[in-house]
């Protein structure tokens, strides 16, 4: 019997013909025979999105707004008549035959209608101010069985070893299955796939329909990315990529969804995204994330890829016929380049809130970017009808996978929490401890050793307080279990106060706490290229003291922590001294200056405040939780409002923003186009602006200008030597290489009081400085990465030794008096090195 396609009946039959004769090359891909080209995603490597616009206020309120919790205490359906938004002709999915957001809520209200099976919750709010909609599927609970349930839930993570001994839990408690779709604005089709499900499963009068209805629940994000839907791009309304977000989780869309793996705790998610022909379905190539429990996760992860491999092929598509080629499994296809090393995208989060399979789906025919614009209307319907049938046959073979390993699943997730809450070594995969699998061999090994505990110290040893808070708050945020010792102890031969943070690794999330924590892995010489960021530690990078304690014995009187003890501090008498080592001082201090209050500097960089200020540094104290100290120091020099022209990314606008800078925003086309100098102190560029493009015209006003530079990466020091501003010459390293780095801080006026890490991707440093030229900053001896990947080229040059006592941020002043401060690392890259933003904001301050 011949298989059905799914077809577009609007197309018509001549140019219908001719393209399903002949696929166009733009999606085509090799045959599972031939060689296959190294695999590249989407959106790979440094940021370099330039943002051309500024984010509305209305994007930062929307970005503030608190996220609404999901209701425990009700049982389903649940049922929320959704406000409709304005019809909006423009949204980018309606050129697709796709359903355009202002479609959603009046279907999701129909489907709500259709029965007792459907719910809907706002889950929360996009940067752009969209409603993000969670749709629940499952048989109908009352109040009392929807409590059992969460009973469940909790005793599941709370009390694992106990878990596994109750049978209520292995008779009635119902997976959670949580399936993300679009993440990625121009990838659209997983929504319209949900909405087929979700249907289906509302109408459905089969008893293997109901009983999986009475055995699981299904959750699904319907649009995890409105802004991006409607504008046809990858990022929201901010610029960011929201699948780059989930270990700081700076968009509120990114928080949304994090709120639903704590509080929903899916056992198994899908993650839908394109566009890869074949069809890629994960679990991926090495490296694999050292900090899961792998042995159980690959074990599940697999045998739902076989299910959906097999559902996909089975829709018949050929590569003849339809330009689709069969899907790919990286871990048994590919040898690397698909990694699941860094915590960053979504199927790599939830593991560690207790999914035991999670994955990456990549749909074959690609309808975005230049296809969009290029490509017949027909064309692209007739690929987007492809993806979303394919969307449909992994999301349906991920239900059937649920449902009939239901007990196994579930058991596997008290597992993965009861090895955490008991201190359990990992068990490493071999085809010993995950039978059935081919191909496990040492490179997939990867591994950690927990240590006993980390604390984060109260006290005078504490480089920080508002940062070491900002950590406490996040962790507490990712479920994990903070206490606040009310005593003074000892741990692993160290002292500390009373009022210090620690954090027990013997918890059931300790593979989260461990991630966000620990110092990372160089993992260079491992595989020869990673897909995103090798490297990252908020314990190293977000400016708060953090110890780790590898081993010893807790014996600390403590309470729990569900949030940071407040940290702002105005001293009652004298001048005011606020350090300006964090984020949020800065924004302090640029507040301050906005008000006219009169701000010295300090040798150190530090800000003095004048003490009949006292009462506006009260009210930044208590909304920012940064301390004024006391001081009888005069500073050496005022501060100003700096205004900043800003060529630089989505992110590091944002940033910029966060820190209480005026930007606006500039290219080579805006300075083209006349540029009024008058309006900015300061040119910040990292990106589209090349001084070399410029008009006469344009260069001559910018040397007219007077103002200063800060520069970053391989475009600020293109600018600076096509400008001819300081002597300094710039040396690049290996262009993929990134992570953490071991830095020596000069001190002074942008480095005083820095942190000893930073952050790099595509790493430079400075040579040849010549007269007045100062190193503010130089990368480590012998080899400075600490965690991350960065290797030589294959002549030797660009790793890592090279860079070695090399200078990493260097500064100066022009001819004619301008200062200059020149950046060959990234401390704005994705708030991953938060506590190294102050570096970049001094910087523009000193002018």
């Amino acid at each position: 019997m011949a298989l059905l396609r799914p077809v577009l009946f609007t197309t018509s039959t001549a140019v219908l013909g001719a393209l399903l004769l002949s696929p166009l090359s733009a999606s085509a891909a090799p045959g599972r025979d031939e060689p296959r080209p190294h695999p590249v995603r989407e959106g790979a490597g440094r940021d370099t999105a330039r943002d051309s616009t500024p984010v509305g206020a209305g994007a930062l309120r929307a970005l503030e707004r608190a996220t609404p919790g999901l209701r425990k205490d009700a049982g389903y359906p649940r049922r929320t008549v959704l406000d409709a938004p304005p019809v909006n002709p423009a949204d980018k999915s309606i050129k697709l035959g796709l359903a355009p957001y202002h479609s959603l809520a009046p279907r999701l209200n129909a489907l709500q209608k259709l029965g007792n099976r459907v719910s809907v919750e706002v889950a929360g709010h996009s940067a752009g101010g969209h409603e993000l909609y969670l749709v629940t599927v499952t048989a109908p609970e009352s109040a009392g069985q929807a409590r059992d349930q969460e009973r469940m839930r909790e005793r599941i993570e709370n009390s694992p070893a106990a878990a596994a001994r109750d049978k209520h839990i292995k008779a009635s408690y119902k997976t959670p299955l949580f399936i993300n779709n679009n993440i990625h604005g121009n990838e659209w089709e997983g929504t319209d796939a949900a909405l087929k499900l979700i249907e289906e499963l509302a109408k459905a009068k089969d008893a293997k329909t109901a009983g999986l209805l009475a055995k699981n629940r299904v959750y699904l994000n319907v649009t995890a990315n409105p802004d991006g839907r409607i504008a046809g791009t990858r990022a929201n309304a901010n610029g960011f990529d929201l699948n780059r977000d989930f270990i700081t989780a700076t968009q509120p869309e990114a928080r949304a969804i994090r709120r639903i793996a704590i509080d929903k705790q899916p056992a198994v998610m899908l993650d839908l995204h394109g566009y890869v022909n074949g069809t890629l379905i994960e679990p991926t190539t090495p490296p694999h994330g050292e900090n899961y429990e792998y042995d159980l996760f690959l074990k599940n992860a697999y045998a739902n890829a076989l299910g959906m491999e097999k559902a996909v092929n089975g829709l018949g598509y050929t590569p003849a016929a339809d330009g689709v080629q069969p899907a790919v499994i990286p871990f048994r296809d590919e040898k690397e380049g698909w990694d699941d090393w860094p915590p960053i995208f979504t199927p790599q989060y939830m593991p560690f809130q207790g999914a035991v399979a999670s994955h990456t789906i990549e749909f074959p025919m690609t309808v975005n970017n230049a296809q969009y614009d290029s490509l017949p209307v027909a064309e692209l319907r007739r690929r987007a009808v492809i993806n979303t049938a394919i969307a449909g046959a992994a999301m349906r073979a991920t239900l059937e996978y649920t449902n009939s390993h239901r007990a196994s699943v579930i058991a596997d997730q008290i597992e993965t929490f009861r090895r955490g809450a008991a201190g359990e070594a990992q068990r490493p995969v071999s085809p010993e401890t995950v039978p059935g699998v081919p191909g496990i061999g040492p490179e997939d090994v990867y591994t950690t050793t927990f240590p006993r505990a980390y604390v984060i110290p109260a006290g005078r040893g504490q480089r920080s307080a508002v940062a070491a808070g900002r950590l406490v708050d996040h962790l507490v945020a990712n479920d994990v279990r903070v206490e606040r010792a009310v005593r003074p102890f000892r741990l692993a031969g160290r002292s500390y106060p009373a009022g210090s943070y620690v954090v027990d690794l013997r918890q059931p999330k300790r593979g989260i706490a461990n991630v966000i924590l620990a110092e990372g892995r160089d993992i260079s010489a491992d595989v020869s290229t990673m897909y995103d960021i090798s490297g990252w530690s908020l314990g190293l990078l977000w400016g708060a003291t953090v110890d780790k304690a590898a081993r010893g014995d807790l014996h600390v009187v403590s309470r729990p922590v569900t949030a940071a003890a407040p940290t702002g501090y105005v001293a009652p008498r004298g001048d005011l001294k606020l350090r300006l080592d964090d984020p949020k001082e800065l924004a302090a201090v640029n507040t301050l200056l906005a008000q006219g209050v009169a701000v010295r500097r300090t040798s150190d960089g530090a800000a003095i405040v004048p003490g009949s200020a006292r009462r506006a540094a009260a009210v930044l104290a208590d909304r920012f939780g940064v301390v004024f100290s006391a001081t009888k120091e005069r500073g050496t020099a005022p501060l100003a409002r700096t205004r900043v022209a800003a060529a630089v990314t989505a992110g590091e606008q944002f940033a910029l923003r966060e820190m209480g800078f005026d930007v606006v925003p500039v290219s080579t086309a805006i300075l083209n186009a006349g540029f009024d100098w008058s309006r900015a102190d300061v040119l910040y560029v990292s990106t589209g602006l090349d001084h070399g493009r410029l008009t006469p015209a344009a260069r001559e006003a910018f040397a007219g200008s007077g103002v200063g530079v800060v520069g970053l990466g391989s475009a600020g020091a293109a600018f600076n030597a096509a400008a001819g501003l300081i002597p300094a010459t710039a040396a690049a390293g290996n262009g993929d290489a990134n992570g953490v780095v071991r830095v020596t801080n000069r001190g002074g006026a942008i480095t005083g009081g820095a942190p000893a890490h930073t952050f790099v991707y595509s790493p430079l440093w400075f040579t040849g400085l010549g007269a007045g030229v100062r190193a503010e900053q130089s990368y480590g001896t012998g080899n400075p990465l600490v965690a991350g990947h960065w290797r030589a080229a294959e002549d030797g040059s660009g790793g890592p030794q090279a860079a070695a006592g090399r200078a990493s941020v260097v500064s100066g002043t022009t001819a004619k008096g301008a200062p200059v401060v020149l950046f060959g690392t990234e401390p704005l890259f994705r708030d991953h090195p938060k506590g190294v933003f102050a570096q970049v904001g001094r910087a523009l301050l000193t002018r």
